[in-house]
């Protein structure tokens, strides 16, 4: 099992018609189950039909309506993502990722009231993306030595990502789904809802953050993590400045954290009950 995405996701890739939405559907198709995840393009006003065997529509609702597309890529620049992001909410997208930065905040606040009102989960704007190990991903996170288990990782830096893999190898630990967030998650998805996703899915036995927490939401996590998570939590925080503090704050309500980069799989390997081991 896994958060957000899985082999049977279907992605309208919104912005195929700039070089980097290109390259990004490129390597999103190249991974894992993505040639068949990878469904549909939207190019606004445009007079392309296809792009690499891809089909190309002019409105999200056109390219969901024809392919069944159950989640969309936003790469449009600034001054278009926050349009975008409303047209795929407009279109009733189940999770729109927003790679693209720098959306104005006028912009997410129309997007964020027709979240609340709507279904769709939106991840970013500015995110890294969503991976789920040898089935699919949405962005630019990747480490092909990243082997499918029942870790969820929620990340603050997508450089990370390749040394959360060393670390989880020795160990024979991976990840159900790896969650790559924006520095500020103004109307997407929280460090909390993830936590709370995580705690949902059978599939996931822990949950490991990488890196600090927005200060916003730390009180609410802290407690949510005290109060109602069964599964352990494992933090990497710096040590420094109020991160230190944070993660004082998340081991008093019952998290393992650390500062040592190189002893986070061992940490992990630790607080992972033994009868889970060895994972999927």
């Amino acid at each position: 099992m896994s958060i957000l995405v899985n082999r049977s996701t279907r992605i309208v890739v919104h912005g195929l018609g700039d070089e980097a939405g290109r390259r990004h559907a490129a390597d999103c198709r190249a991974y894992g189950a993505g040639q068949r995840c990878v469904v549909a393009g939207v190019v606004a006003g445009g007079s392309v039909h296809r792009f690499e065997g891809i089909p190309i529509f002019e409105s999200v609702a056109e390219a969901r309506a024809a392919t069944g597309a159950n989640a969309c890529m936003v790469h449009a620049d600034a001054e278009r993502a926050g349009a975008a992001i409303d047209e795929a909410v407009a279109a009733g997208m189940p999770l729109v990722v927003c790679v693209g930065s720098g959306v104005p905040l006028a912009a997410l606040g129309r997007a964020g009231e027709a979240l609340r009102r709507g279904g769709t989960r939106l991840l970013g704007p500015g995110c890294a993306g969503v991976l789920t190990p040898d089935e699919v991903r949405i962005g630019s996170l990747t480490d092909s030595a990243l082997q499918r288990g029942r870790i969820g990782v929620i990340l603050r830096s997508s450089a990370l990502l390749a040394e959360v893999a060393r670390q989880f190898r020795p160990h024979g630990l991976g990840a159900s789904t790896v969650v790559g967030l924006a520095d500020h998650c103004h109307a997407g998805l929280s460090h909390l809802e993830l936590l709370q996703l995580f705690e949902a899915d059978p599939g996931t036995d822990a949950v490991l953050l990488v890196g600090a927490i927005d200060a916003e939401d730390e009180a609410a996590c802290a407690d949510w993590i005290a109060r109602h998570l069964d599964k352990p939590v494992i933090g990497w925080i710096a040590d420094s400045g109020p991160a230190a503090g944070q993660r004082a704050r998340l081991a008093s309500c019952g998290a393992h954290t650390t500062h040592e980069l190189d002893t986070l799989g061992a940490l992990v390997a630790s607080v992972v009950e033994p009868q889970w081991l060895p994972f999927d």
